[in-house]
């Protein structure tokens, strides 16, 4: 099939013109560590000035989870 109305190249730079990437924001903590923005920051785990994630608890069970998986696997 052949197209009817065909778009011309300038045409079609023109609508895709809107379709380029931006830079990524970034966003610092009181801190002064870097992350993006609208999320929390993953290593201390506040957001706004608030802590949302116990990221040190979640570290520790982590590291117990892989310790009792280690044990399992000796057995």
């Amino acid at each position: 099939m052949v197209v009817r109305m065909r778009h011309t190249r300038s045409h079609t730079g023109n609508r895709r013109s809107h379709h380029k990437v931006k830079n990524v924001r970034v966003s610092k903590d009181e801190s002064g560590t870097p992350h993006l923005r609208h999320r929390m920051n993953p290593k201390t785990g506040k957001y706004r000035g608030r802590d949302v994630v116990d990221v040190i608890g979640k570290a520790s069970k982590k590291a117990a989870k892989k310790k009792a998986k280690s044990s399992d696997s000796k057995k």
